[in-house]
């Protein structure tokens, strides 16, 4: 019999012994060893002014302040090991705080993403998730649940790419066990395009070599023609294929796992919906005056039906909505995605992240 390693992923695994050790990482213990969390010493915590008549031990140091324009080393950790789960909940723009990922010292990160958009919240306001990979909780708790192995190290880094400070709470929860040898590194990709320039398609993910299974889309979709718009065909080009993918969805919503509109039928309105593996969990309706866009956020995740690839894979999807004479009609909108997946690593290293006006939701 294997050796069970303690990554449990279900409740059918849960109740089996293993030598695998826990950790976390937090303001509280930056390092995440053993026996060293709580330690900040009055005037050393940045709560030292609210903690000073209870002293060591009592909540001294709970947050970080990065400033404008620098770069914080959230986690470094010796492997191996597995991310396990990742809480946080930072103020400030969520499209201009980028987070990043890098396993067993690469060059290059595996996850490069605005915060909000890994967190299926792309369009810096607070909406609700409760899926199985991903939650997102009152009032802007971001919850990963992603099972992230390491063999030599993970590195975790978050960027402020703004002009102001901000604050950061956050825990990092992993284990330090032996990782099998057919485990996958986890990757996120960020793209956006503002407009998308008509007739074109819109790319999730494309340059991906290697072998490896493709596990959830987010969508940030704004929309700048009325009528329906989510008309437009997903697609998986694989191992080689290239005018004709191998996977075609039907729609937009169908890929979604929703259909006809989104729509309630009772209402007349689009409705919101968050699944373990599917969701529309976010309508950000025009209000006559300065938000003048409808603007949506979607998440799709391939728990129980992971895309598999051998040795390629580009991803895209169709922008397309209605003429008023019932043919389609190719949009301009302004559309990002986060993109995720495992796959074998060294990776092809992402195409250069928008500068900070491209990243701006306006």
């Amino acid at each position: 019999m294997n050796k069970f390693n303690g990554l449990t992923t279900d409740l059918g695994s849960l109740f089996r012994l293993s030598d695998a050790k826990t950790r976390s990482i937090s303001p509280e213990n930056f390092s995440g060893e053993k026996g060293k969390g709580g330690m900040a010493k009055i005037g050393e915590g940045v709560a030292s002014a609210q903690a000073e008549k209870l002293g060591q031990g009592w909540k001294v140091n709970p947050f970080v302040v990065i400033k404008a324009g620098e770069t914080f080393e959230m986690a470094n950790i010796e492997g191996p090991g597995a991310i396990q789960h990742m809480w946080m909940t930072p103020t400030g723009v969520w499209r201009h705080t980028i987070m990043r990922i890098y396993w067993d010292d690469q060059a290059t990160p595996s996850v490069e993403c605005p915060i909000g958009d890994f967190f299926c919240n792309g369009w810096n306001q607070y909406s609700h998730v409760n899926s199985l990979p991903i939650t997102v909780n009152p009032g802007s708790a971001f919850n990963s649940y992603w099972i992230m192995p390491f063999r030599k190290r993970c590195r975790i880094t978050i960027e402020n790419l703004d002009n102001v400070d901000m604050v950061l709470y956050y825990q990092v929860d992993y284990t330090l066990t032996e990782i099998s040898e057919d485990a996958a590194y986890f990757h996120a990709q960020f793209r956006r395009v503002n407009p998308l320039p008509y007739k074109e398609v819109y790319t999730i993910l494309d340059n991906v070599k290697g072998k490896g299974h493709y596990v959830g889309t987010y969508m940030a979709w704004g929309v700048n023609n009325n009528r329906w718009w989510g008309e437009g065909e997903i697609k998986f080009f694989m191992d080689g294929d290239k005018e004709f993918p191998t996977i075609c969805g039907t729609g937009t919503e169908d890929y979604f796992c929703g259909s006809y509109n989104f729509e309630d039928v009772k209402t007349k309105q689009y409705k919101e919906y968050t699944t373990a593996y599917a969701g529309l969990n976010q309508v950000i309706r025009p209000d006559g005056l300065y938000n003048s866009q409808q603007r949506f956020g979607m998440y799709r995740f391939h728990v129980t039906d992971p895309i598999r690839f051998e040795e390629d894979l580009k991803v895209t999807i169709q922008a397309l909505g209605w003429r008023k004479d019932h043919k389609y009609l190719p949009l301009q909108d302004d559309i990002a995605s986060v993109a995720y997946w495992y796959q074998t690593i060294p990776h092809v290293p992402f195409p250069k992240l928008p500068d900070l006006d491209d990243l701006e939701v306006n």
